[in-house]
């Protein structure tokens, strides 16, 4: 009996072994949940929203799709082909910006007008004959869309197709739909100086500085406003993005903007590295690393890449390179300079970083270094070239702008923001006050009664700020809303006031 009685313990310890085994292989081949990778929520870009959410934008409408290859939805399925399968959706023409809708063109190649093969819709270009949509263009339109991803720079072109769009939409009646997408580099940082005026081209329709910091949902807002081009705009506001999010924390797929921005470390360059350009410089064109790879024929790359590195600016490091381009200014000859490796794109100062290359290029052989006449219009600044080709400090240059730019992100940009976190600069009453009293005197507050009673709630607000009463706050400022909305329709304000006073209003609520 006893001899039973072990045996059954025996088989039955070796039936558990078994079980416990089983279950450990089992564990091991069944894929392991990250908590974080599982918690992670994507960013949900806003060709996605407008379909889960707004398809009453759109329904019962001929639609226009201005785009190109980065229209795509988390899935990397084509805008363009989303929208024209989709039942509810009467997709009738396509518009495309410079390199084209499928980005099948060089930079600054102009692009024809055609028919797209796979769904026989019209495509006209937006960057050949004509840079704005025409009224044969739009005549079988009721709505545009836009749906591009943009890279955080005054020098590239895809947001000023947009500025063209809204204005033609404006003059013909049509209605215009941002399909919004991340800013690559965040949307904390703003650099360099605002552009002149005198520098307006296509690249620079608009005044912004070299580094806007902004989406194209928010600059498509902002210029409607300031620039009063009275275009029925709405914005498809992404979900889950932040502004202290680099491309690489949005879960979203990269794809190539353009045939020399290959990958998210191109678009958290370009603000800087781009201001070699106009110099005998090379930015790195014609090589697998455009704007990453820097130098020029009689640079030292290991005293360059030690200089650089001196410098400890944030975000970045500097590995000496030796490269031969096989396009551009030097073709099949032999360029010394350096490789830019990022540790952090959100540290990096990018028009900084690009002054500081120019900066130690020039230094290791002056006579060598040119710089073109066209220099003013690339930077936007005349008085920063020339400082810049006088070899002024970096710091210097830098400082000379400091004050238009702090106004600027202040009182222009700095209302319009749709997401979060808001200015690292608290937005207050006394801002609120300054506001008013600038739309009084510019004449879009048209009642002195409307002007102070603005003013007197804005005061009671300062009381409570004082005394960090937030509910107090939160209560009157949903008041001050009320007021200004009270303004518009009695027609004591303009558009312009309204929508100023409501985005400062919100960023504060937002605080």
């Amino acid at each position: 009996m006893k001899y039973k009685r072990m045996r059954k313990v025996t088989l039955l310890l070796i039936v558990l072994m078994g079980v416990f085994i089983g279950i450990i292989i089992v564990s091991a081949e069944e894929p392991q949940d990250d908590g974080d990778e599982a918690n992670a929520e994507n960013v949900k870009p806003g060709i996605e929203v407008l379909l889960d959410d707004h398809l009453d934008w759109i329904e019962g409408k001929r639609v226009g799709l201005i785009t190109n290859p980065t229209g795509v939805t988390s899935d990397l399925e084509s805008s363009i082909d989303v929208l024209y399968d989709h039942p509810d959706v009467n997709l009738t023409a396509l518009y495309g910006p410079e390199h084209g809708i499928r980005g099948e063109r060089e930079a600054g190649e102009h692009v024809d007008s055609y028919i797209d093969e796979k769904t026989g819709l019209p495509v006209y270009s937006l960057y050949g004959e004509t840079w704005k949509p025409t009224e044969e263009m739009l005549e079988d339109v009721d709505v545009l869309l836009y749906d591009i991803q943009d890279i955080d720079s005054n020098v590239y072109t895809y947001i000023y197709t947009l500025g063209f769009a809204m204005e033609a939409a404006a003059g013909q009646d049509k209605e215009l739909i941002v399909l919004d997408r991340p800013n690559p580099n965040g949307g904390t940082k703003v650099e360099g100086p605002v552009r002149f005026e005198d520098a307006v081209s296509f690249m620079g329709r608009f005044l912004l500085p070299i580094r806007h910091g902004m989406t194209v949902g928010e600059l498509a807002t902002m210029w409607n406003t300031e620039y009063g081009l009275d275009t029925d705009v709405k914005v498809a506001e992404m979900e889950d993005w932040e502004r202290t999010m680099s491309f690489e924390d949005t879960g979203l797929p990269w794809v190539m903007t353009s045939p020399n921005i290959p990958t998210e470390d191109s678009a958290h360059l370009y603000s800087g590295t781009e201001l070699l350009d106009d110099t005998n410089l090379s930015e790195g064109l014609g090589t697998t690393r455009p704007f990453e790879l820097v130098g020029a024929p009689w640079i030292d790359a290991e005293d360059l890449a030690e200089d650089m590195n001196n410098l400890e600016l944030p975000g970045v490091k500097f590995r000496p390179a030796n490269f031969t381009p096989t396009s551009g200014e030097y073709e099949g000859e032999l360029v010394g300079g350096v490789q830019i490796h990022i540790d952090d794109p959100l540290k990096i100062d990018q028009v900084e970083l690009g002054l500081h290359l120019i900066d130690v290029m020039r230094n290791q052989d002056p006579e060598k270094f040119e710089m073109s006449d066209n220099y003013a219009e690339l930077i936007g600044d005349p008085e920063a070239a020339d400082m810049l080709s006088n070899g002024e400090p970096v710091d210097d240059i830098m400082a000379s702008w400091g004050d238009e730019l702090n106004t600027w992100v202040k009182d222009v940009r700095n209302p319009y923001l749709l997401y979060p976190p808001y200015p690292e600069d608290p937005i207050s009453s006394e801002d609120i006050l300054a506001t008013v009293t600038e739309l009084e005197e510019s004449g879009d507050i048209m009642d002195d009664g409307a002007a102070h009673d603005l003013k007197l709630h804005v005061k009671a607000v300062g009381q409570y700020e004082k005394k960090e009463a937030v509910d107090k706050v939160i209560k009157h400022m949903k008041g001050f809303k009320k007021l200004i909305d009270a303004q518009k329709e009695n027609n004591l304000i303009s558009d312009k006031a309204q929508v100023k006073l409501q985005q400062k209003a919100d960023a504060i609520l937002a605080q």
